[in-house]
Formats: C-alpha cells, sequence, structure tokens
C-alpha cells in the first residue's frame, strides 16, 4: 500500500470513527430525555425512521460537525503541534457544528424538539472528540516509539538554532524524527553535544540525502536567495518535505499568523502582549492558587512540624528578589538549609558548579537533612503559593533571582523582569539545575515572547512528572 493511500485509509478510519461518536452522543442525550420525545429511543428511530420529526436536523448535525472537524485538519495526526492545540481545534469545531444546527432548526421552524438534547449532546460530542484525540496521540506516540514511520531529517545550519532544533526534536520522540546530522558552510567537523555529526556543505545537500535516505530538511539560516531557491527545488525533486525557521523568531515577541495577499503568502510577526491576557493570567492564578492553597493545607502543617523537629530555626525563609518592572518583593519558601546559610555562602563561593551568576552545588553542606527531601521534590517551594495571592509571582513565569545575582547580569537579562516571576517556568520542565544559566535565560526570554495561557498550561501539566521523577534537583 502506497503511502498516499495508506493516508486516505486512516483519514476514512477517523471520519467513520467521528461519525460513530456524533450517533452516540445523540443517543445517549435522547435517552436522557426519553420521555419527552414522540418515539421510543432506538438507532433506527433516530437516524433511519422517516416517521421521526427530528431525523434530518439529526443528520445535518452529523454531516456538519464532519465537515467542520475535517476542516479544522482533525483526520490527520500533525506529530509535532500539541495534544491541547488539537482539543482547542476539536471544541472550536463542535461548538461551530452546535450553532449553525440551532440556526438550521429555526430556519426549518422545528418545534418540539427538546433544548437539552442539543446541550447533552454537545458535551458527549465533546468529550467523545477530546477523549479519543488524546488516546489517538498516546496510541501514536507508542507507535512510533516502536519504530513505525519513523523519519530521517537533515538540519542546514549547526549554530545556536539548528542545536536548539535538534535538543527539541531529541525530547519529544513522539515525534518520529532521527536527527542524522547537519549542513554547514561554516562548521567542518564536530558533533554536537549528542554526538551529531556535521556531514558536509549546503552543496553536498543531494548527496547526503540520498545516501543518508532523509525525509524531511530543517532549514534554521537564512543565505541568500539563490542558495534557497537551490534548496527548494533539490528538495522538490527529491520529494523531501522542507520546513524553515522563521528568521529573527528568537527576538520577536507573540505567535506566527500566516495568510495571503492575493497569492502571495505572508507571515506574520503577532504581538501577544495585550491587557486582556495579563489579566485573565492574574484571575487565572488568583482562583488555581487559592484552591490549591486550600487542598495543601495539611502538607503545610506536615512539613512546619518536619522542620521543626529536624532543625533549629525559624520554618520559612525569605529572600529579596525583583518581581514585575524591578519591584522588590519577599518571597517565601521553607527552610531547607541552616539557618546561617547566607553568612556562609561567601566563603563556599569557589566551590560553585553552574555558570553565571547563580550558586549552586550538588552537595551543599548547609543543606538540612529533610532540605534534602523538600528541595529534591520542590517542596520548599510551596509557600511562594501565598506570592501569588499577593500578586508578586504567578504560577507560570521565569524564576525571580536573588537581588545580588540580578546585578551582576548584563542588560540582556533585564528582558525577565517584564512580566511577574513564576513558581515554575520553561527551564523548570527542561532540566532544573542541570541547565546551564546561558540557556536557562534563553528559555525565560522565549516564555515572554510567545506566552499564551495554552502555553501555561502545558507547563503546568508538564510540572508534575518532573518535580515526582526530582531530575536535576538539588
Amino acid at each position: 500500500m502506497t503511502r498516499k493511500l495508506r493516508l486516505s485509509a486512516i483519514k476514512i478510519a477517523y471520519i467513520f470513527i467521528d461519525i460513530f461518536f456524533v450517533s452516540l452522543a445523540i443517543y445517549l442525550a435522547s435517552c436522557i430525555r426519553g420521555s419527552s420525545l414522540p418515539y421510543p429511543v432506538t438507532v433506527y428511530n433516530l437516524f433511519i425512521n422517516s416517521e421521526n420529526p427530528f431525523r434530518a436536523i439529526f443528520l445535518f448535525w452529523i454531516l456538519v460537525t464532519i465537515l467542520l472537524a475535517n476542516s479544522y485538519g482533525l483526520y490527520k495526526t500533525k506529530r509535532e503541534i500539541s495534544e491541547w492545540i488539537e482539543v482547542w481545534q476539536v471544541i472550536k469545531s463542535v461548538f461551530l457544528a452546535i450553532t449553525i444546527t440551532i440556526v438550521a432548526i429555526y430556519l426549518a421552524k422545528v418545534q418540539e424538539l427538546p433544548r437539552s438534547i442539543l446541550g447533552w449532546s454537545f458535551f458527549f460530542i465533546s468529550s467523545f472528540f477530546c477523549a479519543w484525540r488524546v488516546f489517538k496521540r498516546f496510541f501514536v506516540n507508542w507507535l512510533v516509539g516502536q519504530g513505525y514511520n519513523n523519519f530521517n531529517a537533515l538540519i542546514i545550519g549547526a549554530g545556536k538554532i539548528g542545536q536548539a532544533l535538534a535538543c527539541e526534536i531529541r525530547q519529544k520522540p513522539g515525534f518520529g524524527i532521527k536527527i542524522v546530522g547537519f549542513l554547514d558552510d561554516f562548521k567542518t567537523s564536530g558533533p554536537d553535544e549528542k554526538g551529531t555529526q556535521i556531514l558536509g556543505k549546503i552543496s553536498d545537500f543531494v548527496d547526503i540525502t540520498r545516501r543518508e535516505f532523509v525525509n524531511k530538511v530543517f532549514i534554521t539560516i537564512h543565505h541568500d536567495s539563490r542558495v534557497f531557491l537551490q534548496l527548494l527545488e533539490q528538495a522538490k525533486e527529491l520529494g523531501i518535505a522542507v520546513r524553515v525557521v522563521p528568521q529573527g523568531f528568537e527576538i520577536m515577541p507573540g505567535e506566527f499568523c500566516k495568510y495571503n495577499i492575493g497569492f502571495i503568502p505572508i507571515l506574520e510577526y503577532c504581538d501577544a502582549e495585550s491587557s486582556y491576557k495579563q489579566v485573565g493570567k492574574r484571575l487565572f492564578d488568583f482562583f488555581m492558587t487559592f484552591l490549591g492553597a486550600i487542598f495543601l493545607l495539611p502538607v503545610f502543617v506536615v512539613i512546619v512540624v518536619l522542620i521543626k523537629i529536624d532543625s533549629p530555626g525559624s520554618v520559612f525563609y525569605q529572600s529579596k528578589r525583583y518581581g514585575r518592572k524591578g519591584r522588590i518583593f519577599y518571597m517565601y519558601k521553607f527552610r531547607s538549609m541552616v539557618c546561617d546559610a547566607d553568612k556562609l555562602l561567601e566563603q563556599m563561593r569557589h566551590k560553585n558548579e553552574v555558570d553565571g551568576p547563580i550558586f549552586k552545588i550538588k552537595e551543599d553542606p548547609r543543606i538540612t537533612r529533610l532540605g534534602k527531601f523538600l528541595r529534591k521534590y520542590s517542596l520548599d517551594e510551596l509557600p511562594q503559593v501565598f506570592n501569588v495571592l499577593k500578586g508578586d509571582m504567578s504560577l507560570v513565569g521565569p524564576r525571580p533571582f536573588p537581588i545580588s545575582q540580578i546585578e551582576k547580569q548584563d542588560l540582556r537579562q533585564l528582558a525577565r523582569l517584564e512580566v511577574r516571576p513564576g513558581i515554575t517556568g520553561l527551564w523548570q520542565i527542561r532540566g532544573r539545575s542541570d541547565l546551564s544559566f546561558s540557556r536557562l535565560v534563553k528559555w525565560d526570554v522565549w516564555y515572554i515572547n510567545n506566552w499564551s495561557f495554552w502555553l501555561d498550561l502545558n507547563i503546568l501539566v508538564q510540572t508534575i512528572p518532573v518535580v515526582f521523577k526530582s531530575k536535576g534537583a538539588y
């Protein structure tokens, strides 16, 4: 079976699954309100019996739902797109489908259709579609992990962006992409940190793609148009998919929008920094933290008692930090070190094991026995929920550095002060203390430039398994 035929068969299977779920949703909703319907609730009566006055509406609803799902790209699995984006696309398509159906009901003057059937059906369709696609994503990731439908990829450009892209791809095995190497006109030898080799220059593109059986090419550098067009022509002849990293993406805020002016495609750098989004972020932080604080109250009590038993001194530790726009605040933590830890810091400065102004060592003698456990699972950070309630911090954002460390940074790091600092952030889920300082700052700046509610939600969800694994925490 050819690839095109296989994709068509998968798409047809997805469509039939969705038809089943929409039909099941309408059936279940009708069962709930069966007493108010003028006929017994059976599959035949709902969708086949011509005497059912609502049959046409139900069939119309199924058709519109499938057509909209197809228009939102829900009948193909794009591995590189987050499952949360796919779920959002599902909700939008289902909501639009029920809206069109309601308009059709009023235009056709359909009488006596219980409105609760519409509501229950919408709930069931949304639930079934979302659950099915999350399950499908896990199943596809499992298949890809077994080697099914994997791709060999070549990266044009072995600079910082190319290396970062390779790192991102490696951290997401569900993509099914294997980086076979780099092409670069200025770097000629030496593997990257994971051993990926520079295979040659851009002029070697055709020979290397054939030799390495390359399926996809990622262009991360921007040569003159002649080189770029030549790459596109060669890739087209070889049947290789080409993907381009937008130039300057790392310094531009917001997301990218694609649209056309006539037949010319335009890529717009959108500014996502709008006040209503920040207000929504603050409301989300407050209510989630308030509920979390109530839920965590017993844990707080246990930790307070254990700290008192473990070592003398205060239960809480307060550290001066810079907040949004440079406002100074006290960040709260459970004390995980001996009482005079700050005084001993200068004596230990030469033992620092991380680059940049941050001080960290894996076997810090100032940490108490209980403190090691608290730090391993980030329990020492829990009191920062009170910083969030006060408005000093956010649930997600750049981690606030101590004032003494901020003052030693260059001006480029001040971009981190444009937003409220967070309890967790991108560098917490990307390696925590194992990350270099320069990589840490890059992640923070990228987060500021690309903030969205879904990004925050994604980071919060990923923080949970990272904390339990305790990798990189010390």
